[in-house]
């Protein structure tokens, strides 16, 4: 797989392919933060900065990755995380995604404002997936949204608890984000240079939020949905809320927000089995810490009682490692895998999980380890000591 002529090895080269390929507003709905985007760009800049510890003289010929996450096998410890508008980055985007993890053998994890339905999802895989939840005012909607995740035989949902308001993003104003997108003169013309995904567009039905369209009374086109969306963040959001879903969910119950130790112990009383230390990917509290700076302390805090997994920031393999060592079970990825979405589909998918299955292995080699649990020991420097029952992590 290559673009202009040079081999795709990273990444980097999956986002300036998507960058060419996807509308401006689709594009810069994934790749922005709130307001300045200083904690978008903290979350890599802090995982860049840890060190690997190199090591030589250690026999590295039998290494594995395999895990265990949520007590499903994964191939890496790498699950797709959930992604509102995947489909409007490749038309279909989420069923393509779905597919791609399970070929490749890691968890997907669809959103409620997905384009692709949950049922449409589960009619094109076969492996369980998981999905994620907001808590809405309306109450029976969302169990209606629980029954429908446990109909198709979804194995975790993964309430965000981190936006009960929306943070600001200056680029999704200033481009009049909609899907579809609004026939304005400024989005047709930057339309007509991206005929690909015209195309692609063409050919599918999925436009719009098909969780909601359809399923909530008034609710039929891009105007009232809109209005209901604005109103429907639970600003009253407590753990109370999270006791609720545990009591109407009987499967896999992970929080996915938590920024902070205090949190994380809360969080572990509420009978939930994993948390996923996170900001948002830099996109609700401008200012607040890099996710990696906070896992060590997080992780400590959770205890053995709570799964701990992260995101926020990961880039590389190497990334995957760091997370690990800092106490991670796994990690989800966002902009990584909708990068490779937007600029190949399903194939650019598999290309983004090769590479950091790639990435990771060379790092553990490198640093002279052959299995996930041992991480720690791959880190230099590291800001806390992390928990013995942290670092075993499972073979599949």
């Amino acid at each position: 797989m290559s673009f202009p002529g040079a081999p795709i090895t990273s990444i980097a080269d999956l986002r300036e392919l998507a960058r060419r390929r996807v509308p401006r507003m689709f594009y810069d709905y994934v790749d922005c933060g709130s307001w300045t985007g200083a904690t978008y760009r903290a979350n890599e800049a802090d995982l860049g900065a840890i060190r690997l510890r190199q090591r030589v003289g250690i026999d590295i010929s039998e290494r594995s990755q395999a895990t265990r996450l949520l007590g499903e096998p994964a191939a890496i410890p790498v699950a797709l995380a959930p992604t509102g508008l995947a489909g409007m980055q490749w038309a279909d985007g989420e069923i393509l995604a779905a597919r791609a993890a399970e070929r490749f053998g890691v968890p997907f994890t669809l959103s409620t404002v997905s384009v692709c339905s949950i049922e449409d999802v589960a009619d094109h895989t076969s492996r369980p997936f998981w999905f994620q939840l907001y808590m809405m005012k309306d109450r029976a909607f969302m169990e209606r949204l629980v029954k429908r995740a446990r109909d198709a035989g979804c194995s975790a949902l993964v309430l965000t608890l981190d936006l009960p308001v929306q943070g600001q993003r200056h680029l999704d104003i200033k481009n009049g984000l909609s899907t579809p997108p609004k026939p304005t003169l400024r989005n047709i013309v930057n339309l007509a240079s991206k005929p690909r995904w015209c195309l692609n567009m063409a050919r599918t039905r999925r436009h719009t939020f098909r969780n909601i369209v359809g399923h909530v009374e008034g609710v039929e086109d891009m105007s009232s949905l809109a209005q209901w969306v604005s109103g429907q963040f639970d600003q009253t959001l407590n753990w109370d809320d999270v006791r609720w879903l545990r009591r109407i969910w009987d499967r896999k119950l992970v929080l996915k927000g938590i920024l902070d130790p205090e949190d994380a112990r809360l969080a572990a009383r509420t009978g939930a089995d994993a948390i996923v230390v996170s900001n948002h990917g830099g996109r609700q509290l401008d200012g607040a810490p890099s996710s990696i700076s906070m896992l060590p302390r997080i992780a400590e805090a959770a205890g053995s009682d709570i799964e701990v997994l992260f995101d926020g920031g990961i880039r590389s393999g190497q990334d995957v490692l760091k997370a690990l060592g800092l106490g991670a079970r796994g990690v989800l990825i966002g902009r990584a895998f909708l990068y490779g979405l937007g600029a190949m589909g399903e194939a650019g998918v598999t290309a983004c999980l090769d590479i950091l299955r790639r990435e990771l292995d060379l790092t553990m080699a490198l640093c002279g380890i052959t299995d996930p649990r041992d991480a720690a020991r791959a880190l230099l420097d590291t800001p806390t000591p992390v928990p013995p029952h942290l670092r075993a992590v499972a073979p599949a």
